[in-house]
C-alpha cells in the first residue's frame, strides 16, 4: 500500500528580486515498509522536498496524498497534528536540546503527545536499551560523542513508534565507524517495519535502500529499484 504519493509537486520560493523553481513536476510513491534513498547535488530539492514530505511546508502546486489523504493544502496547525505520532525526524546536525538529558530530549514527542508519565518513562527506557544508549540516560548532549548523540536523535525519532522516519544526512556529521553503526540502526528499524526516506550524498549509504531517486534541478531524473547490498 501507497504511504506516500505525490502528483506534479511544485515549490516555487518568491523574493522580492528573484524566483527560484526547487521542485517542478516531483511525481513519486513510497510504500509501506521501503526504505528509500534520495541523491542529487546540492540544490536539486532533495531537502524541500523532505521538508513537504515531512509535512513541514506546503508545495506551491501539486498533490501530496500521505496515508491516503491529501495533504498537500492543509494549514500548519492539520500539518502539525498530521506528523505527531506519525512521522520521526533524524537530521544531520541532531538537533538536540543541550539543557536536556538524554532521557528528556527522548521524551520530549512523548510530551507533546500528553503520554502519561508512568508510560512516558517504558517507552523512553525501552527505546535507550534497544539503541543501547541506556548508560547515558542522565548525561547531557555535549557529554556524547557524535556516535552517541546521533543514537539519541534516533531514539527521540522513534520512542512513538512513528509509520515514517525522515532521515536527513544521518551520516553527514559522522566518522566511518559511528557512521556505519548509525546505518545499520536504520536498517533495523525498517525490517521491523518503519518505512525510511532518507537524503545523503553517500553511495555507500544509499546501499542500505531497496531503491534510489535521484533528483536534479528540482525534477526526479532516476529511479533505481534494487536489492540492498549491504548485510
Amino acid at each position: 500500500m501507497a504511504m506516500i504519493q505525490t502528483k506534479n509537486l511544485q515549490k516555487v520560493f518568491t523574493t522580492d528580486e528573484v524566483e527560484t523553481t526547487a521542485l517542478n513536476g516531483v511525481s513519486i510513491e513510497i510504500n509501506e515498509g521501503e526504505f528509500v534513498a534520495m541523491m542529487g547535488p546540492s540544490g536539486c530539492g532533495k531537502s524541500t522536498l523532505m521538508n513537504i514530505l515531512g509535512l513541514l511546508d506546503n508545495p506551491s502546486e501539486g498533490e501530496y496524498y500521505f496515508l491516503g489523504k491529501e495533504v498537500g493544502k492543509v494549514s500548519e496547525r492539520q500539518r502539525a497534528q498530521l506528523r505527531k505520532g506519525s512521522i520521526g525526524f533524524v537530521f544531520q546536525s541532531f538537533n538536540l536540546i543541550d539543557e536536556l538529558t538524554v532521557f528528556e530530549n527522548v521524551e520530549l514527542p512523548l510530551l507533546y503527545m500528553k503520554v502519561p508519565a508512568s508510560e512516558r518513562k517504558q517507552k523512553v527506557e525501552a527505546v535507550l536499551e534497544r539503541m543501547n544508549i541506556m548508560h547515558r540516560r542522565n548525561h547531557f548532549p555535549q557529554q556524547l560523542s557524535g556516535g552517541q548523540q546521533q543514537r539519541v536523535a534516533i531514539a527521540r525519532a522513534v520512542v512513538a513508534n512513528p509509520k515514517l522516519i525522515l532521515a536527513d544526512e544521518p551520516t553527514g556529521n559522522l566518522d566511518s565507524v559511528n557512521g556505519e553503526e548509525v546505518m545499520k540502526l536504520l536498517t533495523g528499524l525498517n525490517d521491523a517495519g518503519t518505512t525510511i526516506i532518507m537524503v545523503t550524498h553517500s553511495p555507500y549509504d544509499a546501499g542500505f535502500a531497496h531503491r534510489i531517486i535521484n533528483l536534479f534541478d528540482g525534477k526526479v531524473v532516476t529511479e533505481n529499484i534494487k536489492e540492498k547490498f549491504h548485510v
